[in-house]
């Protein structure tokens, strides 16, 4: 018996701490003003495919049509495979497909939706997504995100708020991270001053790689994708820069500051970097090799990395000006970010970061030692429930002993008395089996105790 490859169960204490992370975020994203918004787990196919780029058109998990076992269609049925067997789509095998991320159908519930929404909309969507992608540690075929985007205005007021989000966010987090900025016009500067712009996509590509494969394994590719070696000198040129924030722009402004895309995407870099972050936890940092491979991207670019931790990005997005040109609706601007939930989760447990409480279920526990106690305890686990004191009553009478390792096990820090004796005299005896501090209080003084 198993699940698929790529995929997990989740125990109560893995959705505890995962559920902590969430609420973490959605505060944060509703600190700065953001709604909430769901959209189904699949989508039309043709609303995602072409949305990605090559590589990413490759990791979308397709569904299968209802009612292809239909004997009258199996000829047909075998005709539509031998299309996708040659890597075609077919609407004959596949219509729909699972979501690849939130910002694509985000992008078409805009679209959709356009004449009811209050722009600058502002919206937070945390649901999960699917990708075909080889498994390992920190990538999985289901996992969740946690995405903010503004759609609806040109300001790079956004842009700051969103890199203020990840800073403040990871800062309650405790995770130390490097925010890292691009921007796309930069990049295309690139491509217009080396190969031209019609190379951008290759060119970006291939430089989404460099961390990965290295920079001979990306001149390899950009050989591949017919750059001649004056051109990737060019690009070559460019990934080598390096130092300050100030430097760094410094070496842009020299090498591309002479093409129109160029000034300009310099010019919002140095916007952003006149806000610093107030966090102890975050870095600002321009990463000029920076691309974010998805091909919607056209202005500022983001990528979170854990400090002093091997595991990947840990949230990206950027600027995107006519994403929802895709879906037949031109010139709404937008801008988003996005949360990696299960890499963060990893991060946080690598560095022992979640909360000790974290774990806690139910607050108190109740022994049950009759009928009569029981039902004295119930009433009593009433009154605490009805303060949101999470408690439960054991569910049978049993030995001292059980109760209490039942306790330990679920690490309830609380246990609750009650006998005979007590019943008589309105009390009840209490021990916190965390310190073993125990104390015998009124039924008056429970009903107010704050169980912290």
């Amino acid at each position: 018996m198993s699940i698929p490859q790529g995929t997990r169960d989740f125990g109560p204490e893995t959705v505890r701490k995962r559920n902590y992370i969430f609420d973490t975020i959605r505060n944060v994203f509703e600190l700065y003003g953001f709604q909430p918004l769901e959209t189904p787990a699949m989508e039309n196919l043709d609303t995602l495919m072409g949305k990605y780029g090559e590589e990413g058109d490759k990791l979308i998990f397709k569904i299968l049509n209802n009612g292809l076992d239909n004997p009258t269609k199996e000829k047909q049925v075998r005709e539509e495979f031998e299309k996708v067997l040659q890597g075609k789509n077919t609407n004959g095998i596949t219509e729909r497909a699972l979501k690849y991320d939130l910002t694509i159908p985000f992008a078409r519930y805009v679209a959709m939706n356009q004449g009811q929404i209050t722009f600058p909309f502002k919206r937070y969507q945390i649901q999960p997504v699917w990708r075909a992608d080889r498994p390992q540690k920190g990538r999985y075929r289901e996992f969740y995100q946690c995405d903010a985007d503004v759609v609806g205005s040109n300001s790079l007021l956004n842009e700051i708020e969103l890199a203020n989000i990840y800073a403040t966010v990871f800062e309650q987090l405790k995770i130390p991270v490097d925010i890292k900025i691009n921007s796309r016009k930069i990049l295309m500067a690139l491509a217009e001053l080396s190969a031209g712009t019609e190379k951008m996509v290759d060119i970006t590509v291939a430089i989404d790689k460099l961390d990965k494969v290295g920079l001979e394994k990306v001149k390899e590719e950009l050989v591949q994708r017919d750059l001649n070696l004056e051109q990737i000198s060019i690009v070559e040129t460019y990934l080598s820069i390096s130092g300050t924030n100030e430097e760094k722009i410094s070496k842009a402004k020299q090498l591309l500051g002479s093409t129109s895309a160029g000034k300009k995407g310099i010019e919002e870099l140095e916007t952003i970097l006149k806000y610093p972050l107030i966090t102890h936890h975050s870095s600002l940092i321009i990463d000029l090799t920076l691309a974010r491979g998805l091909n919607y991207y056209t202005g500022i670019i983001f990528e979170v990395s854990a400090k002093n931790v091997q595991i990947g990005s840990i949230g990206g997005g950027g600027r995107y000006d006519d994403l929802t040109g895709l879906f037949g609706v031109p010139n709404i601007p937008g801008v988003g970010i996005s949360f990696g939930v299960d890499r963060i989760y990893d991060v946080m447990e690598e560095l022992d970061l979640f909360p000790k409480d974290v774990y806690v279920g139910s607050q108190v526990l109740f022994f049950n030692l009759g009928e009569k106690e029981s039902t004295r305890a119930f009433e009593l686990a009433q009154q605490l429930r009805a303060r949101n004191i999470r408690c439960e009553v054991f569910h049978e009478v049993a030995k001292f002993d059980k109760q209490f390792k039942y306790a330990e096990k679920k690490k309830i820090p609380f246990v609750i008395i009650i006998g005979e004796e007590e019943i008589k005299n309105n009390t009840c005896k209490m021990k916190n089996i965390i310190t073993g501090e125990q104390n015998e209080i009124s039924a008056n003084q429970l009903s107010k105790f704050s169980f912290k």
